[in-house]
């Protein structure tokens, strides 16, 4: 019984990550999306190859390779689906692409924010943070050997 708790306990705390929510976020506007690039294929660049290959309707006339009554081989829907696919790839490698640049930047801006980011002075004695110039710790009174400078601790006075 206690292995199926913690198996479950497990999957509890999977299921509440972050990552996890995002993902099913991610599926779902995904879906969308594909009925979107779906549409495109279907009422815009399927018809467009109809026109070319000079077929008639949806069936892409000349890209429909009828065997027998009942089994054709439907080369436009084959051509659709390579066309919904490579337009999906193209705007999911754009958003991973735009996704990158901005991870970057707020790396960079973060990085940048600790370089400017003062270290406060810390007492040797009992690890406080001190104010710059003090010449004892407000915490523990330690006495310092010079006043306290930024950038680490402050020296203790021997």
């Amino acid at each position: 019984m206690a292995k199926g708790s913690g198996f479950i306990a497990e999957f509890r705390q999977f299921i509440q990550r972050g990552n996890v929510m995002d993902m099913a976020v991610g599926v779902i506007i995904g879906g969308a999306f594909t009925a979107i690039v779906t549409s495109l294929t279907t009422d815009i660049i399927n018809p467009l190859i109809t026109l070319i290959s000079g077929g008639k309707g949806a069936d892409m006339g000349a890209l429909n390779l009828k065997i027998t009554d009942t089994v054709s081989m439907n080369f436009g829907s084959f051509i659709g689906a390579v066309i919904n696919f490579l337009i999906i790839a193209l705007i999911v490698f754009c958003l991973v692409k735009a996704f990158n640049k901005a991870e970057e930047a707020g790396k960079r801006l973060t990085h940048h924010e600790d370089e400017a980011k003062p270290v406060a002075p810390t007492c040797p004695y009992c690890l406080e943070e001190v104010k710059v110039g003090a010449t004892r710790c407000a915490h523990c009174s330690g006495e310092f050997a010079a006043p306290a400078k930024e950038g680490g601790p402050a020296q203790a006075k021997a």
